[in-house]
């Protein structure tokens, strides 16, 4: 236990860490830590810093990869309902970075406010979709960000307004190690309304991509005024295996891990798209999963 082992009761060595992701693949995290309240969380994270080891957050899993050779460093999970706390004042919700982005949406939408409901589908957590810029054609969730209150490496939190948060495609300024909460401004709406929008934008992506309990992960980053999913079909990619992993037939962005994959089927999957695209069409794919 080194380093947390006034710590036991809340890290534990050698976790499992495919049941915490969309592919259900991968290896370990060499420590994994469910803190249960932002006091923990903090002496963790100064801990860790002070014994340079590495910090990762893992949300909902739907962007991530785990290699097979696993994750050296702590993983922290924010399972605790401390980190997942939702609240609502006038046109404000506040959410915690551990909260389910669907659960924030759904809120906002019951009680009559306008803007989150174009990101609905989207998996994860608010701590993910922020570090990520989570989007769609539609919009995305930095635009309706007031602030964010993160956790330093020291274990000290620290808002930033809106004037002090950049957020691009698929990316953000948010780099601190932890997501504590974060506040989103939105627009008075008819609920009756906002309920149908979002009901059938939820019908179309549904119709349109795989579900996370088939294995899988969207790839690649849209390059910019094309479509990844396009370029994969144009290059003859969909079905294509690797090993257990394939390029889904519902969506060509998506690589769906079969009974058996392994991560490194998901990785040479991977390589082999990106060279078939760039050689075919002269794009170079960016990967937008987060690689461990």
């Amino acid at each position: 236990m080194g380093p947390f082992q006034d710590l036991a009761h809340i890290v534990r060595e050698n976790e499992p860490l495919a049941p915490f992701t969309w592919f259900r693949i991968g290896g370990v995290a060499e420590f994994f830590a469910e803190p249960t309240n932002v006091d923990e969380l903090a002496q963790l994270v100064r801990r860790c810093h002070q014994s340079d080891v590495p910090v990762r957050l893992i949300g909902g899993g739907s962007n991530i990869l785990v290699r097979d050779e696993g994750v050296p460093g702590m993983v922290v999970h924010l399972s605790a309902a401390e980190f997942s706390r939702i609240s609502v004042v006038g046109q404000v919700i506040t959410a915690g970075g551990g909260a389910k982005l669907g659960h924030v949406i759904s809120t906002s939408v019951r009680e009559g406010l306008a803007g989150l409901e174009q990101l609905v589908g989207i998996p994860g957590t608010v701590g993910g979709a922020l570090r990520g810029n989570a989007g769609t054609q539609n919009g995305d969730i930095g635009q309706w960000t007031q602030s964010v209150t993160l956790l330093t490496l020291e274990g000290q939190q620290v808002t930033r307004g809106r004037e002090d948060l950049r957020f691009a495609y698929r990316a953000s300024n948010l780099d601190d190690p932890v997501i504590l909460s974060a506040e989103f401004a939105l627009e008075a709406g008819d609920p009756q309304e906002l309920t149908r929008r979002m009901q059938t934008l939820w019908i179309l992506k549904k119709s349109t991509q795989p579900t996370g309990n088939q294995h899988t992960g969207c790839i690649f980053k849209d390059p910019s005024g094309l479509s990844a999913a396009g370029l994969i079909e144009q290059a003859g990619l969909k079905g294509t295996k690797v090993g257990e992993a394939e390029v889904s037939d519902q969506h060509a962005n998506f690589i769906v891990a079969g009974p058996g994959a392994s991560s490194s089927d998901v990785l040479r999957l991977i390589d082999l798209i990106q060279g078939r695209v760039a050689e075919r069409l002269g794009v170079e794919l960016e990967v937008e999963i987060q690689i461990w």
